[in-house]
Formats: C-alpha cells, structure tokens, sequence
C-alpha cells in the first residue's frame, strides 16, 4: 500500500519526501522495524521514539512519521519520507487501520471495558455467539483468538498495528465478530482509536491504575472514551446499573441495556443460589422471566453473565441460545479457578489484584465454606501503592487467615511491599512470607478438611516478575505439586 493511501484521513502538518513510497508494515518500535516500514515515532513513559529514529532507518525504514525531529534530525536517511503530524498515536492508530483496510467497518466488534469481570465477560460473550453459529475473535488478558486457534496474549489490548492485524486476520478467517477487552491504558493511548465498535459493554470501576491516570476522575473519563467510539446511531452499550459510574454513563442516555440486581435494571438477576458446582438463578427482563444455570462461581460471576446475556440480546441472538451459550461456557483460567489435587479442602486461584476483586472473590470463598478461609496474596511493585494498606484491611478483615506474600514486586523491594499491605491490617491473623512457592507451602500446611485455600493475584500468569527479570511460576503448578506432596500423592 503507498504511503498517502495509509496516511488517509491523518493530517500532515508537513511531508518531506514521496508520498507514493511502497509501504509494507508499520512500526512503532525501532527493535522491530523491518524493511518497507512506516516508523512511527511515539513519546511513551520512558522512551522517546523520535530518539530512535536513526536506528529505524538502519532496519529499513523508508517513512517515519513524527512529532518533530528534536534530537533524530542527524539521522534522516536518504530516500526516507518523512511526515510531521501532531499526535503520533492518533496517527499511528489511524494509519493501522486504513493499513489492515478497516476490518471493524465489516466485523461486528464488541468492546468490553471496566475495572474487573472484563475476561470472564468476553469469554462468555463468545460461547454466546459460537452457540448462535458464529465464528468469532478475542482480544484479551489470557490469549488472542481466531476461531479456536489461541495466540500468546502481549498486553490486554495490544498497541494499534497489532489489534488491527487481529482484526484483520480474523476477518480473513472467515470470522463475523470480534470481542476485545479493551483497557484504559489502550484508552488513554489512544491504541482503538479509528475502531468502530456496535457493542459496548462497561462492567464497573473500582480503585485501580492511579500510579498511571492519577486521579479516580481520570481513570473514568479514559474508561468513558470508549462509548465515543460506538457506530453511529446503530450502537448499542451494556452498563452495570449497580455501579456508581455506570448509573453516571447510563444518564448519558447510550442505547442500550441496563443489568443488575437493582429493580430499575432492564436485565436483573433474582433467586440466586451459589454452590460449589456453579451458579443457579433466574433473570428478569420486563414481564419474562428465565432460568440460568453456570458453572461459574459467586456473585461477581453473576453480574458478568448479566453483561454476556445484555451483549447477546444487543447483537440479536434469540434467548435460548444465549443461555445455551452461558450453560456451554467453561470455567475460566486464573478465574475462581479449583485445584483439585486429591486434598480434602477447596483450594482456588484468581487473578483478583485490586481491592474491588479481592473483596468479592474472599466473600465468595466464604458462601463456599463452613471451614476457615485462608488467603495468600501480595501486591504488585511498581504500580499504585495506596491500594496496598486497603487490600490489607480487606483481606484482615475477611479471611480466617492471610499470608502476606510477593506477587510481582517488579525493581521494588518486596519487604517494602509487605508493609505497605501490613499497614491496613485489622487484626493480627497474617504471617509474612515473601517468598510465593513457600507461603503457598504454608497455607497448605495449615489447611484442615473443609477449609478453603485462595490463592489470589497472579491466577493465570505463568511468571513472576522481580528485578526486572521474568522467571516462571505458576500458582497452578506450585500448588498441585505442594499439595501432592503433603497428601503422599506425588
């Protein structure tokens, strides 16, 4: 594709050089730049792109889009074009799009935005839509998927050249929708910028990325973007009326459906009955009424098949498919997810890192059990540091025991860590152990017949990030081999 062909629709403050230059892939990082690239030069956190735009040119950049050349001007190579434009990131998710031939004007794209429950929600949105026939894309936290085919999952919602280049590939194989986790970090950057989503869902917000948005009212408003990017007049949004901040989006008049336990929702939930082996409950839509029947476990999980059932309905599936679809959905990985490794008490792993998340998935626990509820969990480095003494409290407060532990302390010192957590505590019922393989030693140690053992913060990652460095570790694989090897099972 020549160059003025993907800069359609980007304004150019200034071009220097062919505009009709072959353009064979787009770049935003000069490591990965190939031959035939368009380098789009971003300043990001901790990088500069501009600074990297000799380098660019050395892998065989022929175009380089950019802010102005501060710095890189010396490397301007000949035969190179250069375009000045004045957001890089709204350009370069521009150029993407025309780039991969706007695949969201032909896929029908359902976004799922808010703090917790985007996962689950986008999982059971897609055996909905599998269930009605459809072969069907994801973009999330755990994996990329085209049809069945799973892809290793960078970023919760990639940077613009990759979340085109799936959706494009995805219409390609034959796929008709597309459900995308999208984040507030891909918001605030600007990486879904020239998508068309029909269908939006917002799930909640809760305290979560202050160290990146700063304020709780930034965190929204980035959130919010989202619903600017619905298709015009035929776009249709899903909103948790239970929610503080959706009952302020749905004042915003969006079409759409309103889900929840409250009595004014448009899709609520009754008679719900959690139970070890799933949820059981009925929901509610004007004057119908229908039984729902999950594998999935606790109130939160209701509240994510609410919004899988509103995004059904939105997107024209008939009703007994829906809850076809949400009765054929698996558990989730990392998600309130069992380990049954032959012991005699409830063992879970989940994902839960913020407070919201903890909070809920503990109470959950708690329906489960007439025994003790043992916790272990930590709280990331590097990331927003108020949320530890309230993760602390919370966890004090609702388990019978915590262990405090790392979870990926990332270039902080993981006692420091700790003691942030520590001061929140409300009672003296925790240990410290920084080491996660033998805290999760510990709380298996301590477990008794029906307990339940919770594992919390990491659920599905395969990793544990300190000082920088990646090394594997899997809650999953720790705790089946510990709990194998207490019980002689090994």
């Amino acid at each position: 594709m020549i160059l003025r062909e993907v800069m359609k629709d980007i304004h150019a403050l200034r071009i220097e050089g062919d505009d009709r230059t072959d353009i064979r892939g787009i770049s935003y990082d000069s490591r990965k730049t190939q031959p035939g690239d368009l380098f789009a030069a971003i300043s990001g956190g901790h990088f500069d792109g501009h600074d990297f735009i000799p380098q660019a040119i050395e892998k065989g950049a022929v175009a380089v889009m950019h802010q102005g050349l501060k710095s890189a001007e010396a490397g301007q190579g000949a035969g190179t074009t250069f375009v000045q434009v004045q957001d890089s990131r709204e350009a370069l998710a521009l150029a993407a799009n025309n780039f991969y031939a706007r695949p969201s004007q032909v896929l029908h794209v359902i976004g799922v935005t808010g703090t917790n429950g985007k996962t689950t929600t986008t999982y059971l949105i897609k055996s909905i839509l599998e269930q009605w026939g459809r072969k069907v894309g994801l973009i999330g936290t755990i994996q990329y998927m085209i049809g069945h085919e799973a892809y290793t999952s960078v970023h919760t919602t990639p940077e613009a050249p990759e979340f085109q280049r799936l959706l494009h590939e995805m219409l390609t194989a034959g796929c008709t929708h597309a459900v995308a986790e999208v984040s507030s970090h891909a918001l605030a950057q600007k990486r879904v910028d020239a998508t068309v989503f029909r269908t939006v869902v917002f799930t909640n917000l809760t305290r979560d990325h202050l160290d990146f948005h700063n304020t709780m009212e930034d965190y929204f408003l980035a959130k919010a973007g989202l619903f600017s990017r619905l298709l015009d007049d035929d776009g249709q949004v899903l909103i948790n009326y239970d929610d503080d901040y959706g009952r302020r989006l749905w004042a915003e008049g969006h079409r759409g459906y309103s889900y929840g336990l409250d009595a004014a929702a448009d899709i609520r939930a009754e008679d719900i009955c959690n139970t070890p082996a799933g949820l059981r409950f009925k929901i509610r839509i004007q004057d119908e009424a229908h039984a729902v029947e999950s594998s999935l476990i606790g109130l939160h999980n209701v509240y994510n098949i609410l919004a899988a059932i509103g995004a059904g309905l939105a997107v024209g599936v008939p009703m007994e498919v829906i809850l076809k679809g949400i009765s054929f959905a698996g558990n989730v990985k990392g998600r309130f997810e069992r380990v049954d490794a032959g012991q005699p008490f409830l063992a879970v792993i989940d994902f839960a890192h913020t407070e919201d998340a903890l909070e809920r998935t503990i109470q959950t626990a708690r329906t489960l059990t007439q025994g003790r509820v043992i916790t272990v969990f930590g709280c990331g480095g590097d990331r927003d540091r108020g949320k530890r003494p309230r993760m602390g409290e919370i966890a004090t407060r609702l388990s019978d025991l915590v262990i405090l532990t790392s979870d990926n302390p990332r270039s902080e010192d993981p006692g420091a860590i700790i003691r942030d957590i520590e001061t929140g505590a409300v009672r003296k019922n925790y240990r410290i152990e920084p080491d996660r393989k033998e805290a999760i030693r510990l709380a298996v140690q301590e477990a008794h017949i029906g307990d339940l053992l919770l594992i919390a913060g990491k659920g599905h990652e395969e990793y544990q990030e300190m000082g920088g460095k990646k090394q594997d570790f899997s809650d999953r694989e720790v705790l089946q081999e510990t709990i194998r090897h207490f019980t002689g099972k090994a």
